[in-house]
């Protein structure tokens, strides 16, 4: 384990390698367990706030879900998350044309028409942090589901903390992922020569 700042960072960040690969997975994680995806508390009204811009590209099914029980629930262990549908689908999910599944939030924010990416905790999936009382955890979340992804990041090279570059220091700051860059390096540097 890493410490920078107020967090307890997992080797696995940094000796994993990854990048996601849609065109194989699909998009499964956005489908793939028994509840929504994760939020932080102010992002339920960012939630609220993009709705009408990605309501017309969410499923009858989704919209029904939202108009019942709204955009969040509180899961079994208490945490807040996003609904979901028939036990599986968050309510934000769209599908292309592939069958592919993604993200109406980050679809109208790629095209301009939302001021929200997506909830930070996808963003950071396959990451996940847990908050403690004095400090968080993160860690690498591995399932069966990415396992094309661990493929394709090993061809490339590419380690689980640079893939999510962008995720990182929106969550943690910049300074912070600068820290990490720097501890990956001395990590890798050790690693190299015991």
């Amino acid at each position: 384990m890493l410490h920078i700042g107020d967090t307890l960072v997992s080797l696995d960040i940094l000796e994993r390698q990854f990048v996601c690969d849609l065109a194989m997975c699909k998009g499964a994680c956005c489908v793939d367990g028994d509840a929504g995806a994760p939020l932080e508390e102010d992002e339920l009204p960012a939630l609220h706030r993009v709705l009408p811009v990605v309501w017309d590209d969410l499923a009858p099914q989704a919209q029904a879900v939202i108009r019942e029980q709204g955009v969040a629930c509180v899961d079994e262990e208490g945490d807040t998350v996003t609904s979901i549908v028939n036990g599986k689908d968050c309510v934000f999910t769209c599908y292309d044309s592939s069958g592919t599944c993604k993200c109406a939030i980050e679809k109208a924010w790629n095209e301009g028409r939302a001021d929200f990416c997506k909830p930070i905790s996808c963003h950071l999936y396959p990451v996940r942090v847990k908050s403690f009382e004095t400090y968080k955890a993160v860690n690498y979340n591995r399932r069966r589901i990415c396992a094309a992804a661990e493929a394709l990041g090993k061809k490339g090279r590419t380690p689980l903390y640079r893939f999510l570059r962008d995720a990182l220091i929106r969550k943690f700051g910049k300074d912070w992922y600068e820290e990490l860059e720097l501890c990956a390096g001395e990590w890798m540097k050790q690693a190299k020569h015991p």
